[in-house]
């Protein structure tokens, strides 16, 4: 019988700590982070974990010469149970993106299902594995924006793509090595991804969108009120613009109420000057984080294929593969500080240094 530890090595479960930042990164750019995102999160783990499944009883026959190590060529888990297991994670994936987002959510869910499963059935051997692998992890990125308009999150989801059709080429070559060339071209690819998440959003974000992603849209509109409330008040809770009693009787009508709530407006929201700490720190995230992250990103995946530049082997390539899949958070923090939450990016990029020690205990390849 399959043990936790076998199921976990054929779904590659750490490497699912590349995938929620997919959707939280199409959440941003699209304006829709709410509570619904962490779901439509877990059911993106869901079907990665069923891709892996299906990858490895397709691929059963070559690993059992390649990769006899696998769970399957091995032994310890049967084709039956890896293919029912794919199965069913995709369908608890569609459900739960259907049960999340509605039918919107379902309309990308059913084509993101569908291309994991063209491609380890069908288009994984050939020339056109990269880009189907590719549309993927694009999909992916869009599920998170299936809530508002898809347009606004195509540049993150080309972005991601991109990246993905790097480290599938590379892929190709874990066995038998690569020629010298192809890292090159990744290697140029990377730069461009990496240059393209590092530009700052071309306006600084009237507030960081991470409330948002934890309180859900309400919640995140009550904080705005309060917070808008407060600074009219000069810092302190204002007092009614109603005349006291004494006031009243001495001016009548035209007596002066003893604080206004009048909104100054240098400082109404919206329109800050810079000089709030609040749109400063606002317009620092806004610049800072995107660059700061794909610089992370672009270093420790570039160092990778460079490596493989200067010495082509299997098992360097097979380092720059797992260096793409473990470094991906860092990219897509980069792209979601980009939509609007800055804060949010670097907890999404969190996840790349434990992806890879987790990757020291089960392989993300």
């Amino acid at each position: 019988m399959a043990t936790l530890a076998d199921l976990a090595e054929l779904v590659r479960a750490p490497a699912a700590l590349s995938v929620p930042g997919d959707v939280v990164a199409g959440a941003a750019a699209a304006g829709t982070l709410d509570r619904r995102t962490p779901a439509l999160a877990g059911a993106s783990v869901l079907l990665y974990w069923a891709g892996m499944a299906a990858n490895d009883w397709a691929d059963r026959g070559l690993d059992a010469v390649e990769r006899p190590e696998r769970p399957i060529p091995s032994g310890r888990i049967r084709p039956g149970t890896a293919v029912g297991l794919a199965a069913g994670l995709t369908a608890a994936g569609v459900a739960l993106a259907t049960a999340a987002g509605g039918r919107r959510a379902a309309a990308v869910a059913v084509p993101l299902a569908a291309t994991v499963w063209g491609y380890d059935l069908r288009a994984k051997n050939t020339a056109a594995g990269p880009a189907v692998m590719a549309a993927c992890r694009g999909l992916d990125v869009l599920l998170g924006a299936s809530g508002g308009r898809l347009t606004r999150a195509l540049p993150a989801a080309l972005t991601v793509a991109a990246h993905t059709w790097t480290v599938t080429a590379l892929s190709r070559r874990e066995v038998s090595g690569a020629d010298p060339a192809l890292p090159i071209g990744t290697l140029a690819g990377t730069a461009v991804v990496a240059a393209t998440a590092a530009r700052a959003a071309r306006r600084a974000p009237d507030r960081d969108l991470t409330g948002r992603a934890l309180l859900g849209r309400r919640g995140a509109r009550r904080g705005d009120a309060r917070a808008a409330a407060h600074q009219a008040g000069g810092g302190v809770d204002a007092e009614p613009a109603t005349p006291s009693g004494a006031d009243a009787r001495r001016g009548g009508a035209h007596a002066t109420p003893r604080r206004t709530a009048r909104i100054p407006a240098r400082l109404s929201p919206g329109r800050g000057s810079g000089d709030g700490n609040g749109t400063s720190l606002r317009g620092t995230l806004a610049a800072v984080v995107p660059a700061a992250l794909a610089a992370w990103y672009a270093a420790g995946y570039g160092t990778a294929q460079a490596r493989v530049v200067a010495e082509p082997s299997a098992g360097r390539v097979r380092a720059a593969v797992g260096a793409g899949i473990t470094g991906l958070p860092a990219l897509q923090g980069a792209l979601t500080a980009r939509g609007g939450a800055g804060l949010l990016g670097l907890v999404v990029a969190a996840a790349a240094p434990l992806g890879r020690r987790l990757a020291r205990k089960v392989s993300p390849t």
